[in-house]
């Protein structure tokens, strides 16, 4: 393995001019499922020292919701860069979509129940996630969250997703379909470029990017200062594009070691 990738915490560079924290939710930010509050302080210490925060998750827009409105964020982006949520000036919640023609996104979620429900049918013990009623763009399987499917049966999610036309990956409790060209990259891109009048590829140097999982690699692939908490340890086998940085902690208590190790700089 290449000595660029998985070096201790202690050796990330942080920009001077640092313009923010990208991060995955799931066992990212989570603890056995909940946000601890030292989590939130961690977020809140990073708008404090006025850099941008957004979570880029495969969570659904509804399971987003409450978190958009009470984490201090700037926004988050949801099913894997579909859409994202943000407060607006009034504290109201305000919905962004990738792709904006909404009879587009009508045929495609139908599209994408017929092929939910032909995996419920025919792969043994596969069932929707719970976050599916909040669910706009994607389909998501749970595989880790509330169940526990074998790695044969999650591959065969993958490959009925695919064969069905779909965009598909996998993190660290669900296994995520949908129709369009969007990722987490896409999704990064295109929010800075909404809210901030930011280009990500421009200012690449100037974000850190935190994940633990298989749909975190693209984000590991194109930026240069990249994270995983320990828990990744879980999907290295399965790993093309490796985080060069890792927390010594998981799940949420990484995390805001890398907040400290931000902020102590």
């Amino acid at each position: 393995m290449s000595t660029e990738y998985l070096r201790p915490l202690a050796q990330l560079p942080v920009h001077p001019q640092l313009l923010g924290v990208l991060t995955d939710i799931d066992d990212t930010l989570t603890t056995q499922g909940q946000v601890p509050p030292s989590v939130v302080q961690a977020l809140g210490h990073l708008q404090a020292a006025g850099l941008k925060v957004v979570p880029i998750t495969g969570r659904s827009m509804g399971w987003s919701a409450p978190h958009a409105l009470d984490w201090p964020v700037d926004a988050i982006v949801a099913e894997n860069g579909a859409a994202a949520l943000r407060r607006n000036a009034q504290g109201g919640l305000e919905r962004l979509y990738q792709i904006a023609d909404a009879q587009v996104r009508s045929a495609h979620y139908a599209r994408m129940q017929q092929v939910l429900a032909q995996i419920e049918a025919q792969v043994p013990g596969a069932r929707r996630s719970e976050d599916s009623p909040g669910r706009e763009c994607d389909i998501a399987v749970d595989h880790s969250e509330h169940t526990q499917m074998p790695t044969e049966h999650m591959q065969t999610c993958l490959a009925m997703m695919r064969a069905a036309g779909m965009q598909a990956t996998v993190s660290s409790i669900h296994i995520n379909g949908w129709y369009g060209q969007h990722d987490k990259l896409l999704g990064a891109r295109w929010i800075l470029r909404q809210l901030f009048d930011l280009d990500l590829d421009a200012t690449l140097s100037r974000w850190i990017y935190i994940g633990d999982s298989l749909n975190d690699q693209v984000m590991f692939r194109h930026l240069p200062h990249t994270v995983g908490v320990a828990n990744i340890a879980r999907f290295m086998p399965r790993l093309q594009h490796l985080p060069r940085y890792v927390t010594p902690g998981e799940r949420g208590a990484g995390f805001v070691q890398l907040v400290e190790h931000i902020l102590q700089k």
